[in-house]
């Protein structure tokens, strides 16, 4: 297992809303960090796109089960991550299966998240959430 990736995966897990400064200690200030409903580009774009997604959950934790890397300053994480939103699900938690391709030299500088954003969030919106529940019953 990579010193980097277990480093990097344990500090990433420590953020929340109170020390989002720290951010500046694992990403470069040229970073990339894309998800399937963002692309945030700058450390200073991520510091406050995080910024805002804690401000609109209550609760946000990550557990990462492993990591791997696969060549020099190259690998992946996977996750769980748990939330709760007041406007999601009355509330209850939010679990959302993933993975992050991370590319680093000393910090890193590319971030790319895979996960289902029909699990992360429409499926949990009061209208849409019913729609794509009676799709998949449809598709099964």
């Amino acid at each position: 297992m990579s010193d980097f990736l277990r480093h990097f995966a344990e500090r990433f897990a420590e953020l929340d809303a109170s020390n989002l400064q720290r951010i500046d200690e694992l990403y470069s200030e040229d970073v990339v960090f894309r998800d399937p409903l963002h692309e945030v580009r700058g450390l200073s774009a991520l510091q406050d796109y995080f910024a805002e997604l804690y401000a609109n959950v209550s609760q946000l934790h990550f557990d990462f089960h492993s990591h791997d890397q696969i060549s020099d300053g190259e690998g992946y994480l996977r996750w769980t991550m748990t939330y709760r939103h007041p406007r999601l699900r009355g509330g209850a938690p939010i679990r959302v299966d993933g993975c992050s391709h991370l590319l680093w030299w000393d910090k890193v500088y590319q971030h790319r998240d895979y996960f289902d954003a029909g699990a992360l969030l429409y499926e949990h919106l009061p209208l849409m959430g019913g729609a794509i529940a009676w799709l998949k019953r449809r598709l099964a």
